[in-house]
């Protein structure tokens, strides 16, 4: 018999989705079955798969061996010889905003460690003492957002199961707001407008479809606002916030209306950008700020409304080429 004591960043999850994350050698049936013949229990009482787990509850595991690794050595090791080169903007207990650039994934591929962003945060916090992967059973600091590999921006990491947990809530009720840099081929009619349409996902192509009306099933709304901040020769400087947030949703909605992004292969016609010298799409995710809705219960995060974080602008690759 094994036991295993809920810690903080345990808490507040279903037994069987704490369990499958924490044995993931066991297969799901034998979890399920394991519940229901009380060979997995909760403070030495029976207990359900959807039972909430709280902080300090012990489990008692009735389990072969097998089931049961000896910690994440491996994990540890790479993580130890990961060369961490992160551009930190904004980093309390809770959270970590940091600069990607063009080019680098968010999270694992085709890649090796370390080479993606959710890899280097993680080392970067393991190397200075904060993130432990041999204490923590079952979360591992994770991307509260992410952006294509391609797009430059500020993208937020929870450093606690709690901050993952608020912060990802927040992002859904579009409490966080998000403004982008662009620069567009043309220059738009307005000067700035609020766009609606309507978006599709093609799984295939990985690509997405905007319809101005009449659209297919299964397409979903979109909202992109926008404003012209300076134009040279064919180029123009946007300021774009979205106010839905779908896959590709800029790109795809600029090119739309005429005005795909420099660089852009995917919606756009970029070989004589690629001439130019742009293979990124002129994508900066470069303003987030925080504005949270006054609930009765204070939260863990509400220290962080109505702050901004930024970078730069004049320090962004493509305007610095094309508007400095």
């Amino acid at each position: 018999m094994r036991e295993i004591k809920i810690g903080k960043n345990d808490a507040g999850q279903r037994l069987d989705k704490f369990l499958s994350k924490t044995l993931r050698t066991l297969p799901q049936s034998l979890l399920y079955k394991s519940i229901r013949l009380k060979k997995i229990k909760v403070n030495r009482h029976r207990a359900t798969p959807s039972q909430i787990l709280l902080e300090g509850d012990l489990l008692q595991l009735f389990l072969a061996d097998e089931f049961f690794g000896d910690g994440d050595t491996k994990s540890e090791t790479s993580l130890g010889k990961i060369r961490v080169s992160l551009e930190i903007l904004y980093e309390d207990e809770n959270i970590l905003l940091v600069r990607k650039r063009p080019g680098m994934s968010v999270h694992a591929g085709a890649v090796g460690d370390g080479e993606h962003l959710l890899g280097m945060i993680q080392a970067y916090l393991y190397q200075k003492g904060e993130y432990d992967p041999a204490r923590e059973q079952s979360f591992a600091p994770a991307l509260c957002n992410r952006i294509d590999r391609n797009t430059e921006g500020i993208v937020i990491a929870a450093k606690t199961a709690e901050a993952l947990r608020v912060m990802d809530e927040k992002i859904r009720a579009r409490e966080v707001k998000k403004f982008y840099l662009a620069a567009v081929h043309g220059t738009p009619k307005k000067p700035e407008d609020t766009l609606r349409a309507y978006l599709l996902k093609d799984a295939d192509e990985n690509k997405v479809r905007v319809y101005d009306k009449n659209p297919p099933r299964g397409a979903k709304e979109i909202l992109t606002r926008y404003r012209v901040l300076e134009t040279r020769g064919d180029i123009s400087l946007l300021e774009v916030e979205l106010l839905t947030g779908r896959t590709h949703q800029i790109r795809a909605h600029l090119a739309h209306i005429g005005h795909p992004l420099l660089g852009d292969g995917k919606y756009g016609v970029n070989r004589l950008d690629r001439e130019r010298g742009y293979s990124y799409q002129a994508l900066c995710a470069y303003r987030l700020r925080f504005a949270f809705h006054k609930d009765e219960t204070p939260g863990p995060l509400d220290y962080l409304d109505g702050k901004e974080i930024s970078i730069a602008p004049d320090t962004v690759y493509f305007v610095k080429e094309l508007f400095s």
